[in-house]
């Protein structure tokens, strides 16, 4: 049975997944609330990290999978690893880009070669989203990224990640916006073209079908 709590999460569900059983639906919306994964959830996406974790040494020298499995497998992770879930299933492709010196714990970025495709479209914040009289985005990025748990990417960052390899060749990624082009109404992405990353601005109200958000979970 959904509870009161889940409606609006069974609701969202049933729009995007219109062939999907309800008790497949009521599932769902239960993990999305409780931001838990069940068991052979967690060990698919355990694996699912550690055959990318090992593909991709470049991205993680020094560090090992078995440290890393440690972590991500412990009981205080379990929310953690609900928001590792929301970045892959929106192909964010999410791997570990360093390790934190102060707390030993691991920072995942979304590493796909292109922006999440399940994260294109959305404008940049709820006041950009409520400015727009019509011709709505279905949400915004700053949202989206607190309901799942993650921090959208810096430009500092960005530009970190596209030291491990070039990504957004065809496709671009909104970055965190600074208050002061913010209150102007603006905000900023960036992309990789001609061998250079590049940072741009549009009005925060934009959005496109090849733009996404890339973000970042501490673990």
């Amino acid at each position: 049975m959904i509870l009161s709590k889940n409606i609006l999460p069974a609701i969202l569900l049933i729009r995007n997944y219109p062939n999907t059983c309800l008790i497949n639906i009521i599932s769902m919306a239960n993990q999305i609330t409780n931001k838990v994964l069940s068991p052979e959830q967690r060990e698919e996406l355990l694996n699912t990290l550690k055959a990318r974790f090992e593909k991709n040494m470049n991205r993680h020298k020094g560090l090992n999978w078995a440290d890393i499995h440690a972590r991500l497998d412990h009981k205080n992770s379990l929310e953690k690893l609900w928001s590792l879930n929301e970045m892959e299933m929106t192909g964010g492709e999410p791997d570990v880009v360093a390790q934190d010196k102060k707390t030993d714990g691991y920072i995942f970025y979304d590493c796909s070669a292109e922006s999440p495709k399940g994260r294109r479209s959305l404008c940049y914040d709820r006041e950009a989203l409520d400015s727009r009289k019509e011709n709505k985005p279905e949400n915004n990025v700053i949202d989206a990224a607190s309901a799942m748990g993650i921090e959208l990417l810096t430009e500092e960052q960005y530009k970190e990640l596209q030291k491990l390899g070039n990504f957004d060749e065809k496709t671009s990624s909104w970055v965190k916006t600074p208050s002061d082009i913010r209150k102007l109404g603006g905000a900023i992405f960036a992309d990789f073209r001609f061998g250079h990353v590049f940072v741009y601005h549009n009005g925060a109200e934009s959005y496109y079908a090849a733009r996404g958000f890339r973000g970042s979970l501490r673990v």
